[in-house]
């Protein structure tokens, strides 16, 4: 790897040296043709050169320092077998930035436990090992161990509805609950879809999809048929949850901003017992009718803010880890409403 060094922008000169203790992991760090060392000098304004296990970076003083602290995350992330690529790239640069980034490393430690006993900072399922791209998505995940019900409030692409599935796989996967439920209002966004054929699964299996998507990303497809056809996992408009009392289960509400006042109440209220309910939507982008003061969403929040055993965890724009695009995105039209 060699290319012209990048001038330091700011203060003084500096460079050091990390050496990696697992050589044979850095193609996988460095990225093909060094995509990832690439994207790492162009966001930080540094230059880095390796040769065998030793990585030199060059630059400003605090450049370097943060390049070097984003590089050693990415390796460690590259042993627990995450891969890398330039989401998690900006998601590391990001954290690296807040003062609380120490902490967070630390509580991602080896044997999987925590610093000072809270819980470990990562969702296993049977594909994948999850691990937080934001600090709120931190907090979001140590709430999702620990909370009786949890609201996840913000804008597309910060990952609530992602991680709670996740959260609820792990949790049907170890024996912690017998049933995940996830349900959805059936509200046309904006659109009419007109007459839809075949039997009520066909008709309302097109509001849903979103959730089937993360079900898959997290198990094999075929324990995802089977577990539907077993009852082991239901996935239901909200309608189907009157009556029903949810208990030894890991409910999920999505899309939370499209129901009125009293589904919320009715969905809130079938919480049984050792079950954990996670709601997830964004207050300001309802497709009710009446607009955001119709939600049942925003009428909860103001409502329930406070009450033992329930957690408000709010995402915001700098929370998007889809595309960096989606974020700029996202911001655009916030701006533009607010």
């Amino acid at each position: 790897m060699s290319r012209k060094p990048v001038p330091a922008q700011h203060g003084q000169r500096a460079r050091v040296e990390v050496n990696f203790d697992r050589p044979q992991l850095l193609p996988q760090l460095f990225g093909e043709y060094d995509s990832n060392i690439l994207a790492l000098e162009e966001r930080l304004g540094v230059y880095i050169h390796a040769r065998g296990q030793r990585v030199v970076i060059e630059g400003s003083a605090e450049a370097v320092a943060h390049a070097r602290e984003v590089l050693t995350e990415l390796h460690s992330r590259v042993i627990r077998g995450e891969d890398i690529d330039t989401g998690l790239i900006d998601a590391v640069i990001a954290m690296s930035s807040e003062p609380m980034f120490t902490g967070i490393v630390r509580a991602e430690n080896d044997d999987g436990d925590s610093a000072g006993g809270t819980p470990p900072i990562m969702i296993r399922t049977r594909n994948k090992t999850i691990v937080p791209r934001s600090l709120t998505q931190t907090a979001y995940m140590r709430a999702l161990v620990s909370n009786d019900i949890i609201f996840a409030l913000g804008p597309a692409g910060t990952g609530k509805t992602y991680l709670a599935v996740a959260q609820a796989v792990a949790q049907l996967i170890t024996g912690s609950v017998k049933r995940l439920i996830l349900s959805r209002p059936a509200v046309e966004a904006g659109e009419r879809l007109g007459f839809l054929p075949g039997d009520m699964k066909d008709k309302v299996d097109p509001y849903l999809r979103p959730l089937y998507d993360a079900l898959y990303d997290c198990l094999p497809a075929e324990q995802v048929e089977r577990r539907i056809a077993s009852g082991e996992i239901e996935i239901a408009p909200i309608a189907f949850m009157r009556g029903r009392t949810l208990a030894d289960a890991f409910v999920i509400l999505d899309e939370a901003q499209n129901t009125t006042p009293m589904q919320m109440k009715m969905f809130l209220t079938r919480f049984g017992q050792n079950s954990r309910m996670v709601v997830c939507g964004d207050p300001k982008q309802t497709d009710l009718p009446g607009g955001p003061s119709a939600s049942g969403l925003n009428d909860a929040v103001a409502k329930l803010e406070g009450i033992e055993g329930l957690e408000m965890i709010r995402f915001g724009i700098g929370d998007v880890v889809r595309h960096p695009i989606v974020g700029r995105i996202v911001n655009a039209y916030e701006g533009s409403d607010a």
